[in-house]
This record gives C-alpha cells, sequence and structure tokens, in this order.
C-alpha cells in the first residue's frame, strides 16, 4: 500500500503493482523502483523489479531481462525482442516445442506470420504475445486490505440448523456493532461468511443506504438470505466484516413525539429492505441533469443521497413517465407543421384535444460527430391530451421540406 493502493499476487514469488499515476510521489519511476527493491532487501526479501506498460511485459522484464528495467510507454517491443521465450509465460507444450524449431527469443516468434503461430501453437500463445505487448487486456486479481472491522466466532460443535444460523448471525452483528459505536463509526457494507467443515464458504451479504450500526437492524437485513446458506455437513466458524466504513456521529433522539420520525428511522430502514431484496441496480431516485436533451436530462442516484442542486425547467414540464425508447406513432395534422389532431399508438386510435407546443430540440452538437447532426435530428414535441383526459408528450423528428428525410412522429413520454 506504500506503493501502489492496487496490488495483486504473481504465482508464489512475485507481485504485481500498478503504478500508474504514482511514481511522481518519488521523483520518477526509477527512484520509485529503488525504493521499494531497497526497503524489501533491508527486510530480508531481496527481489528483482521492472516498469512497463503491460503485466506481461513487466513480468518478462523482472525475469529475464537486467534488473531495475524501465519500459517507456509503448516501447515494450524491442525489450522483449533479445529476451528467451519463456518470458511470454507460454504453456510448457509451447516452451518445449519452439527451441526445437530453432525460436529461442521472443524477436523472432514476433516475425512470424501470426496465423502461423496461431495455427502451430494456439491461440493462448497468441493471447500471452497480445498480452505483453498491450494489444489484448489482461485481468489482475487485486488483494483487498484487510479490513480492522472484522470479527469470528468459532464453534466446540458445528452448526447447520436455521435457527441456529440466525443466533450467530445476531451475536456477531452484535460485536462488531459495539466495536463501531465505541470508535464513533458506521459501515454501509457487511459480509456474513458461513465457514463449512469441508473449507468451503458461503457468503451472505447486505447493504445499507446510509452508514449504520444497528446490529438489530443489520441482523434482520440478513435474515432473510441465511436460507439460502448450505450448511452442508456443519459450520465451524462464522466471520462478518465491514466495508465503507466512516465517521457517524451519535444523533439524540428527538423529544417532540409529534415531530415524525427521522430518516433513519422511517424511510431508510425501508430503502435497506428494498435494496437488499431487489438488488441495488433497481432501486433509484431519478435526478436533473444539465441537458436539454430527454435521454440525457436524467441521472441515477441512490435513493438517500443528497438531492442535486440542478432543477428542471418549470416552464417546460416534463413527463412523470419517459420511455425508454420512443415508440413509432400514426399522426394526422392540418397542416405539416401543425400540432396532430389524432394519433394512433400501440394500434389504439386517439382523437386529440388539447395540444401545446412545438418546443424545438436539437442534439447537443458538440458530444456527437459533424455528419450525426442535421435537420433530421431536429425534434419539435408537443405535449397533448386526447378526449379521455390522457396527456402524452409526442415528438416531430425532422422538418418538412428539407429534401434529406421524411419527418416521422414518436411519443416518448405520458404525463400523470
Amino acid at each position: 500500500m506504500r506503493f501502489s493502493p492496487a496490488v495483486a499476487l504473481d504465482g508464489l514469488d512475485g507481485l504485481f503493482l500498478d503504478v500508474e499515476g504514482v511514481s511522481h510521489l518519488w521523483g520518477g519511476e526509477a527512484a520509485m523502483l529503488d525504493d521499494l527493491l531497497a526497503r524489501l532487501e533491508r527486510w530480508g526479501a531481496p527481489a528483482r523489479g521492472a516498469i512497463a506498460d503491460t503485466p506481461g511485459a513487466a513480468w518478462a522484464l523482472a525475469r529475464y531481462a537486467p534488473d531495475r528495467t524501465i519500459a517507456p510507454p509503448g516501447g515494450q517491443a524491442p525489450l522483449l525482442a533479445p529476451l528467451p521465450v519463456a518470458a511470454l509465460r507460454l504453456d510448457e507444450a509451447a516452451q518445449a516445442q519452439l527451441p526445437r524449431l530453432g525460436l529461442f527469443q521472443v524477436g523472432q516468434l514476433l516475425a512470424l506470420p501470426r496465423a502461423q503461430l496461431a495455427r502451430r501453437f494456439g491461440l493462448s500463445a497468441m493471447m500471452r504475445i497480445d498480452q505483453a505487448l498491450g494489444d489484448a487486456r489482461e485481468a489482475l486479481t487485486f488483494r483487498r486490505p484487510a479490513t480492522p472491522w472484522f470479527e469470528r466466532l468459532a464453534f466446540f460443535e458445528p452448526i447447520s440448523a436455521l435457527e441456529d444460523l440466525e443466533r450467530v448471525t445476531r451475536d456477531i452483528c452484535a460485536l462488531l456493532c459495539d466495536r463501531l459505536e465505541a470508535e464513533g463509526q458506521g459501515a454501509r457494507r457487511f459480509e456474513l461468511v458461513f465457514h463449512r467443515l469441508d473449507g468451503r464458504d458461503q457468503p451472505v451479504r447486505a447493504g445499507l443506504s446510509r452508514p449504520g450500526r444497528d446490529a438489530a437492524r443489520i441482523a434482520r437485513l440478513l435474515k432473510p438470505k441465511l436460507g439460502e446458506v448450505d450448511p452442508g455437513f456443519g459450520i465451524e466458524i462464522v466471520t462478518l466484516w465491514a466495508a465503507d466504513v466512516e465517521a457517524l456521529s451519535t444523533a439524540q433522539p428527538s423529544l417532540d413525539a409529534d415531530g415524525g420520525v427521522s430518516l433513519e428511522e422511517g424511510l431508510a430502514p425501508l430503502v435497506d429492505r428494498l435494496v437488499n431484496r431487489l438488488g441495488e441496480d433497481r432501486v433509484w431516485r431519478a435526478d436533473p441533469h444539465q441537458s436539454h436533451v430527454p435521454e440525457r436530462s436524467v441521472v441515477r442516484q441512490a435513493p438517500l443521497d443528497p438531492p442535486s442542486e440542478d432543477a428542471w425547467d418549470p416552464d417546460r414540464p416534463r413527463p412523470t413517465r419517459l420511455l425508454r425508447r420512443p415508440e413509432a406513432i400514426e399522426v394526422t395534422a392540418k397542416l405539416p407543421d401543425d400540432p396532430p389532431v389524432q394519433f394512433r399508438w400501440r394500434g389504439k386510435s386517439r382523437r386529440v384535444r388539447l395540444a401545446e407546443g412545438p418546443e424545438r430540440i436539437g442534439q447537443e452538437w458538440w458530444r456527437q460527430a459533424f455528419d450525426a447532426i442535421g435537420p433530421g435530428k431536429v425534434r419539435d414535441y408537443y405535449r397533448v391530451e386526447d378526449e379521455t383526459g390522457e396527456r402524452f408528450w409526442i415528438f416531430r423528428a425532422g422538418l418538412y421540406g428539407d429534401g434529406e428525410t421524411v419527418p416521422k412522429w414518436w411519443l416518448h413520454g405520458l404525463f400523470g
């Protein structure tokens, strides 16, 4: 963590450190690498190191190039060329076969046609070459630093009954929440893990919309998920850790009985139950966003996040329900540029009683290529009401008389 916030294990004898954007804190990549290796040597763990654009190139240079090699941006290929083919982390079969064919160095492989290499040594060899050169991405599993907010319960006899799982859930939540309260902290994420006798883990997770440390409330959120836990031959250890920990002040309950409940006592528990039951991506709040294009004027926010400073223009009302995609409609109008007098949507014909508009909205030309801008992208929006009192938000895409496109009508939203 001193040198990088993202560290991944590389077998039993290596580490990958993502040092992008942090080398300036040491006066450059060379000074940072020298400091890291010097510290390891003082701790009795001498090591070699290298820096490159890709994990594959860094792995090869650290093991087969001169110590402390630093590849310039985009310049790993010349440094990899003289290295042995083992530097590419190929499988054992390829590493054994290549020397028999007279291919000893990476540069010799790079000079061969890709199709021939793929046919002879398989796609895995091509993937390793592309990962080293930066033509293919490589996924690393970064280690998560140990959290101090952790509790563990071990049992003399394994447990498996659901009521026992519920009891230990309440117990371990109380232990961790007591620590959080003593330190004036609260957490948003909790993970409860049941460790079985056969070594398999059964995790159960719960999240809060606002930092909290109420053990009973957290246990209630975890309880519905305990039925999904498979105890196998028994559970011998239970652990609980908290993440997204932050300071949480102790609030005094309101003395006014008529003042209503606080956010934590009213809406927040409801939101937490919905999020843990339905998922975080299904519970959200629509906030205004700085854009006059309808599809970009709304952004999703967590339900209890602070309200946005932006606001919708009251002079330009927007529908309470905006369709995911505008739906095509058939429109009848007295004149081409007049509002519709009748339209058909989803097989039902509706006669327009009142209409407001048009409100012209053009594309945000600074966000798109210029060939995507033109009369065909202009929208004229109308707010219309049919004979039954239902109100709709429809628009005409395109302009009459431009000679390029025929205007089309679409329904984009419904007013409540």
